[in-house]
């Protein structure tokens, strides 16, 4: 691997809320584009630290290419996941890092972190119809589909979702 996987520092929260904005906006994962209220939780990445735990990849000179917010069931960043679970959002991948298994890596720290939580039995996940890319990592990684969990933030926007027992 030419990256790193560790925990944000307070100095890259702007840099990694812009990435994941940008992600979401430029892979048309928001409904209303750039007037889509859910670009300020994106990037509110110093929120997301205090209240879960955000992870970066980052490559050798440092820079930013990937980060996801990692969320114990039951907590403030936990859309879908119960006592017992955990979740990971906001997995993104810098377009110029694409294909070389960064969101496979935040993926799998996300899967160590749950298993070092006290009983959590599976880690879970909501994604967009659209991501399919990111579909096939979860299928390789073991992920199975939980359409009986599948949500809408908006009435207009269902979100998939998919669980890995630990």
């Amino acid at each position: 691997m030419d990256f790193t996987i560790r925990a944000v520092l307070p100095e890259e929260y702007e840099e990694l809320g812009e990435l994941t904005a940008l992600t979401y906006l430029n892979d048309g994962l928001l409904l209303y584009g750039e007037d889509d209220s859910y670009l300020a939780v994106l990037r509110d990445t110093a929120r997301r630290a205090r209240e879960s735990e955000v992870l970066v990849a980052t490559d050798a000179e440092g820079g930013i290419i990937g980060g996801v917010t990692f969320a114990a069931g039951g907590t403030a960043w936990a859309d879908i996941a119960v006592p017992g679970e955990a979740e990971f959002r906001m997995l993104v991948v810098a377009p110029a890092a694409r294909g070389r298994g960064v969101g496979e890596a935040l993926v799998h720290a996300c899967a160590d972190r749950a298993r070092a939580l006290p009983a959590c039995a599976r880690l879970v996940l909501s994604t967009d119809a659209k991501m399919v890319a990111a579909h096939r990592i979860y299928h390789r990684l073991g992920f199975v589909r939980t359409p009986e969990r599948d949500w809408q933030p908006l009435p207009e926007h269902t979100l998939l979702t998919y669980a890995l027992e630990l």
